[in-house]
């Protein structure tokens, strides 16, 4: 039985890539499949799938999701939308030196006035005067992961979205997919890969560590996903075929799985808290395109799940060791379900 220590590693600080490569498929690849990990390229992708594989992306897109402001005290407050409920309503996070009381107002990115309402656990909702996209878009800021140490600008708005961004919704990219760009995605359509997509709208709690020791106390973070039939079908058929249903990232393959629960993958909307440790049984995913991730971090159990823990030891010490770029613009990795 594994433990939160079982999943710590010591990462030197300069491997946490600050800036995205001037182009996205030129990150390095490790190919993990079995005990020896290889280092290719990204672009190598194109030679280790087959045609009739089917790539199955998520297609979420980051909302400007931190806005800057305060309370009608003057205390300055810093907002971070965690979701949205409806057009004119969200959840999110509110760092201020007191906590808002409902009924009160805060008046964000000096531009408009937001209602603080209830608690939902950790975060406040807060209801929106017009509609809600409109307003983040117009208003909000890029929220970079915390690790990432300067302040979004023009080139991250690009960069920290995947080039098949459709579906507004999330509040942290899904960093894998963020080595495709449309000539890779080109040679692969043309060599007969397959591609598919789901939706799971990525919530910053994808950045937050477990904090128990013990695995079975953790709770897992919640986060929405949507699985349309066309994408069930594309994968019945992969399966049927005999070729490999390989997830684009953590966040598909976590919708991918907690859509199969019932031993099949089902069309449908839901909240999600699959939390993914060694010993689960794997009902869908064959072969997953992920970044490195951090220390003591639920996807880092997903991975070591997934293509097994000394298997994910060893490509994680090679790594560190061929200087690899780690976490959102970093490099990535191909593992094979073990």
């Amino acid at each position: 039985m594994y433990s939160l220590s079982d999943f710590d590693f010591d990462l030197p600080q300069d491997l946490i890539a600050q800036l995205p490569l001037p182009e996205r498929s030129a990150s390095r690849l490790l190919h993990v499949d079995g005990d020896r990990p290889v280092d290719r390229a990204f672009a190598d992708l194109v030679d280790l799938l087959m045609p009739g594989d089917l790539l199955v992306f998520n297609n979420t897109r980051v909302l400007k999701a931190r806005f800057f402001g305060a309370k009608e005290t003057g205390g300055k407050v810093e907002v971070l939308v965690e979701r949205v409920l409806d057009n004119r309503t969200v959840h999110a996070q509110v760092r201020a030196s007191k906590s808002p009381q409902p009924g009160s107002r805060i008046r964000l990115a000096d531009a408009f006035d937001v209602t603080v309402g209830e608690r939902a656990g950790e975060f406040f909702t807060l209801s929106f005067p017009e509609d809600v996209f409109e307003l983040i878009e117009a208003h909000g800021r890029l929220p970079l992961p915390p690790y990432i140490e300067h302040a979004a600008d023009a080139v991250d708005e690009q960069r920290y979205q995947t080039v098949y961004a459709k579906e507004p919704g999330a509040v942290a990219a899904p960093t894998a997919g963020l080595h495709f760009d449309q000539p890779l995605l080109d040679r692969l359509r043309a060599k007969g890969v397959r591609f598919a997509y789901v939706t799971l709208h990525v919530g910053a709690g994808t950045f937050q560590p477990v904090r128990t020791e013990n695995l079975a106390e953790h709770k897992m973070h919640s986060e929405w996903y949507t699985i349309a039939q066309d994408t069930v079908d594309a994968v019945r058929a992969t399966k049927a075929a005999g070729r490999s249903v390989v997830a684009v990232g953590t966040t598909s393959m976590r919708a991918l799985e907690s859509a199969s629960q019932s031993g099949e993958l089902q069309a449908g909307s839901a909240d999600t808290a699959l939390f993914i440790t060694p010993g689960y049984a794997f009902k869908t995913v064959d072969r997953l395109v992920t970044n490195f991730h951090l220390p003591k971090s639920t996807l880092l159990m997903l991975v070591s799940a997934f293509a097994g823990y000394r298997q994910i030891r060893d490509a994680y010490a090679h790594a560190i060791q061929q200087r690899y770029r780690f976490f959102s613009y970093g490099d990535a990795m191909l593992l094979t379900r073990l």
